[in-house]
């Protein structure tokens, strides 16, 4: 091994420990509250239900650290062995055809993500099935996890043709900043793409229509006007296909976003909580929530070029990840190493993200709670979303302030009391 493999491979066992940690602590809190609920959650769920939410945060909580091991072994083989194999077997250099590279990088990325369809399928046909959410069947689960690795093989094909092309004109042409160019079209492309996606590949999953006519429509358009959002449309999409799980996003920006609900919401709530939660998403969207969230992802990602713009032309970094040094330079190679450690320093930075979208949701919480004239409706929609997805309202302060991108219910429900009394 080299000094850097034994550095990402101990940046590795360390985050895995650490996840541990984090996941133990907060089973051990659950488990201690199973038996004994705090009084807090009166009006919110009853015995019954708060164990079964209690005992379907548990099952996650334990799958996901068999998960987590079973990442933590699948990485070192493929960064020690795999990897190095691969790209020793089929040159990706400078002299290699374009499409040949990418293809190599995508048939690799794509073999490594292939071990993690067990945990989905062990997820979706256990842990979902146990718990009485899961409505998907083995013929469609296998349809949509085959039209996912087709879409992500085909796209990811021509992005990194396109992006290996970039490099070796844009470096030619500018060996200082080719990197910028490079990623300024990199970014275009996301750009567009969250525009495409909700109209050409969402529906070859999913059925998406307008919501019907009647109350609710007529409320909720309402409320788009007067809120300012103007929404291109209200869609409703067929989740119960899939899972007992409701939801509600926002999705695209400018003339192209639009407001989606799950039917199993509409279901499960009535038009005044309805109404808070189409505000809460139109209050993402006129706080300028995605415009900051789009100003971090371009910053994060420049300096993310910059680096690999640096690491192209360094032998320690090649040799030290297996690789020949008759590729050094070679885009495809370096950019398939990153992918495989880079998450693992990262990781430590999720806290931070998590605070700003946390921020946001407090923000869109208040901006709801202003336009319906009420923090009731928001509040009342949050604790049906609790007990219908079985969420667990107490888990332990660590594990929440580290991964959780919203506040918890008692969290949010006290701060829209505290400002409509302010």
């Amino acid at each position: 091994m080299s000094l850097l493999q034994v550095l990402v491979t101990t940046a590795a066992l360390f985050r895995l420990a650490f996840e541990t940690f984090l996941k133990r602590k907060n089973e051990m809190h659950m488990n201690r509250l199973k038996e004994k609920p705090p009084e807090s959650i009166n009006g919110i769920m009853d015995f019954q239900t708060w164990g079964k939410a209690t005992e379907y945060s548990l099952q996650k909580s334990k799958l996901s650290r068999s998960e987590d091991v079973f990442e933590f072994f699948l990485f070192c083989m493929s960064v020690m062995v795999l990897f190095p194999w691969t790209f020793k077997t089929w040159s990706t250099s400078l002299d290699d055809s374009i499409w040949k590279c990418s293809l190599v990088v995508v048939c690799f990325l794509t073999l490594v993500q292939l071990p993690s369809l067990f945990f989905d399928w062990k997820r979706q046909f256990g842990l979902e099935t146990q718990f009485g959410f899961n409505k998907s069947s083995l013929k469609l689960w296998i349809s949509d996890k085959t039209k996912e690795l087709f879409i992500g093989f085909f796209l990811g094909f021509l992005l990194f043709a396109l992006l290996i092309w970039l490099y070796r004109n844009t470096s030619n042409l500018s060996p200082d900043f080719w990197w910028i160019l490079a990623f300024l079209v990199f970014f275009i492309i996301q750009l567009c793409l969250m525009v495409l996606w909700p109209k050409f590949i969402l529906p070859l999953f999913n059925k998406l229509s307008p919501l019907e006519d009647g109350e609710l429509k007529r409320r909720l358009l309402y409320l788009s006007e007067k809120t300012g959002f103007k929404a291109k449309a209200i869609e409703v999409i067929d989740g119960s296909k899939r899972s007992g799980h409701s939801n509600a996003y926002f999705t695209g920006f400018g003339k192209f976003r639009r407001i989606v609900l799950y039917d199993t919401l509409i279901e499960q709530m009535n038009i005044d909580e309805l109404e808070a939660v189409l505000a809460h998403e139109v209050g993402h969207y006129r706080l300028g929530h995605i415009p900051k969230r789009l100003l971090f992802s371009f910053l994060f990602g420049l300096l993310g070029f910059g680096i690999l713009s640096i690491l192209l032309q360094s032998e320690w970094f090649y040799s030290g990840l297996g690789l020949p040094l008759d590729l050094l330079g070679s885009f495809s190679s370096l950019v398939v190493g990153l992918s495989l450690i880079v998450v693992f320093f990262t990781y430590w930075l999720t806290p931070i993200s998590n605070y700003f979208s946390r921020k946001h949701e407090y923000e869109a919480d208040e901006f709801a709670r202003t336009a319906v004239g009420s923090w009731q409706p928001l509040v009342g929609a949050l604790k049906k979303l609790y007990v219908e997805n079985l969420n667990h309202p107490l888990p332990h302060s660590f594990i929440s302030s580290f991964h959780y991108s919203h506040p918890t219910l008692f969290e949010r429900e006290e701060a829209l009391k505290s400002r409509a009394d302010d």
